[in-house]
């Protein structure tokens, strides 16, 4: 059903019946909120009463067994105990004396039936020309262009302001694309009589993430990457993007992940690891027969393992300089992501010493730029949360030793998988976007999936929320630990620190001119926004238009000149090494 906003602030329902806000919520509140966030799997992803399977038949007989087959379907080899006699051009007769292995289609329960998934009823693929594109790059359009658009300054303006090889796209996928469009289609094509399609191999990269967004939504031929660390996937990219801009080499990045993994192979996989929580155990943790799905996941919490999820989680950073010039609006800022490993280890899943090194270094960085104060009054953790027995004690151990090195009473600590789960790369993402929106409300989101912390937790420092808490918040911490050892840490400062050390910088002038233009940006922002809200997504996908012809290009000793773009890309470089005499 499509609501429409009134200037008057007032929706109209499918009969252009007048209706109030409050009168939408009594209305639809209950059916909204039951058909979003995490859930029970329903038969838009697959039937989790009936899983389709194999199983190795052998059939035994005491005489010979005799059945017709179509020519084309004969085993190569012909096993040593098959007869075979042509019927006709198509049809042969086989006789088979003694036994017969033969795979049989099979169905069964899933043991998980809990996943976060996309709103009922919302397809991606319906927004664009998808043309068979795996799940988690038809997410990566979706996204991609939510955050162009919500910027409220076109990309052509922006792009003109400069170089375009200053732009930078850092973005990826922890597994890749595992669907039957990507990865997961080819892998098992041959085992389903099917052949493998000549996109499947291509977009099931997990580089294809970056890529699309290059080639489909904003035309850069700037800088490109996609690196992977597992959980930790969208921090680590966002590591590239801050370090890229504080190093100067650019001046805009547009960084992100997505991932859509909620299929029966991967979440098979990680269950057969005892990494997810089944239905027996999340009733069981109840003390009844029956799970509630809505509650699958719980952070720090008597809990029995995460919650599979998709997302996709897109964001555009600036350097200052620029988005003070554009008048940008500034719902936060990024000024490190620290990255360590665990060193060695007995089990590559199992967690290490690096989360104690990221995380020690992210408050240690973010003291040295806001002070004591606002880290031990005015700051919380966006934990990583996943809802395993191992990791509320061991990230918790982490926050606490932190906490105390740090003399930090009361930390506030919260997971938004507990209401999003757990979408493997993209997680941090999540967090991210989550505590802009802090920033934003001065509302610490809680985890509302429990009832109490666990007691193995470990808290003597530390406020794990379950309970809605307003705060003003100078910094927020995002914790990743991902298998394997890939740990990673983010320092986001709010955006009313981020403001007060602009005009330190630049000035009262300065910053009063910005925030005339930042008025015009917010007000495109906002007449997009209420667009998007009424299903209007303005989806930016450029499939075969605006592209590069080789006549397009200029190249001279100075510069490369591409047409429509307002800048050369500079080829005048200094020489590092001018101290140092080659022979």
């Amino acid at each position: 059903m499509k609501l429409v906003t009134h200037r008057d602030g007032h929706y109209v329902d499918g009969d252009d019946t007048p209706m109030s806000a409050e009168q939408v919520a009594d209305k639809y509140q209950t059916t909204i909120e039951q058909n979003t966030l995490i859930r029970r799997i329903h038969a838009e992803y697959f039937d989790v009463d009936a899983v389709p399977g194999v199983n190795d038949v052998v059939l035994n007989s005491d005489d010979h067994s005799v059945f017709t087959l179509n020519r084309r379907d004969m085993p190569n080899p012909i096993p040593n105990n098959w007869v075979v006699k042509t019927l006709d051009d198509s049809t042969v007769k086989v006789s088979i004396s003694g036994s017969l292995s033969i795979k049989m289609e099979s169905f069964r329960k899933f043991d998980v039936q809990s996943a976060g998934i996309l709103p009922t009823g919302f397809i991606p693929a319906d927004q664009h020309k998808s043309r068979f594109h795996p799940k988690g790059l038809q997410l990566t359009v979706l996204a991609a262009s939510d955050a162009i658009n919500s910027i409220g300054i076109s990309w052509s303006d922006i792009m003109a302001k400069v170089d375009p090889d200053q732009v930078a796209v850092f973005a990826a996928s922890g597994l890749g694309q595992t669907d039957d469009f990507g990865i997961g289609g080819y892998m098992k094509s041959r085992l389903q009589s099917t052949r493998p399609t000549s996109k499947q191999m291509a977009l099931g990269l997990n580089s294809m993430v970056a890529d699309f967004v290059n080639a489909y939504v904003c035309g850069s031929v700037g800088t490109t990457g996609a690196a992977s660390g597992a959980c930790a996937t969208f921090l680590y990219n966002l590591r590239l993007a801050v370090d890229d801009i504080n190093a100067g080499r650019h001046r805009v990045v547009i960084c992100g992940a997505s991932e859509a993994p909620v299929t029966p192979e991967v979440m098979e996989g990680f269950a057969a690891m005892s990494a997810l929580g089944t239905d027996d155990r999340l009733a069981r943790l109840d003390g009844g027969d029956v799970c509630d799905h809505r509650r699958a996941s719980r952070p720090f919490g008597e809990n029995a393992g995460f919650t599979m999820a998709e997302s996709g989680q897109f964001f555009v950073l600036m350097d200052d300089e620029l988005a003070v010039e554009l008048g940008a609006d500034i719902y936060g800022a990024v000024p490190n992501v620290f990255v360590n490993a665990d060193g060695f280890k007995k089990s590559i899943s199992s967690p290490g010493a690096g989360n104690y090194v990221t995380m020690a270094k992210a408050v240690g960085a973010a003291r040295a730029i806001v002070g004591d104060e606002s880290i031990r009054k005015r700051s919380y953790i966006q934990a990583h949360g996943s809802s395993t027995p191992q990791n509320r004690i061991t990230e918790s151990m982490i926050f606490d030793k932190v906490a105390a090195g740090f003399d930090i009473d009361h930390w506030p600590v919260t997971a938004v998988k507990a209401f999003v789960g757990h979408p493997l790369g993209p997680a941090s993402g999540d967090q991210l976007a989550n505590a802009l929106g802090s920033f934003a409300d001065g509302i610490i989101t809680v985890i509302k999936t429990v009832d109490a912390v666990a007691s193995d937790v470990i808290d003597q420092r530390l406020d794990i929320l379950l309970e809605d808490k307003k705060a003003d918040i100078d910094v927020v911490f995002l914790n990743s630990k991902g298998f394997g050892g890939n740990n990673a840490t983010a320092v986001v400062l709010s955006p009313a620190k981020v403001e007060a050390m602009l005009e330190s910088r630049y000035g009262v002038e300065k910053m009063a001119i910005y925030r005339d233009k930042r008025e015009t940006v917010r007000a495109t922002a906002a007449k997009y926004d209420e667009a998007a809200s009424n299903g209007d997504l303005q989806v930016i996908y450029n499939f075969g238009s605006d592209i590069i012809e080789d006549h397009e290009i200029s190249i001279t000793d100075a510069s490369v000149t591409i047409e429509n773009f307002a800048h050369s890309i500079n080829l005048k470089f200094e020489n590092p090494y001018s101290d140092m005499t080659i022979g």
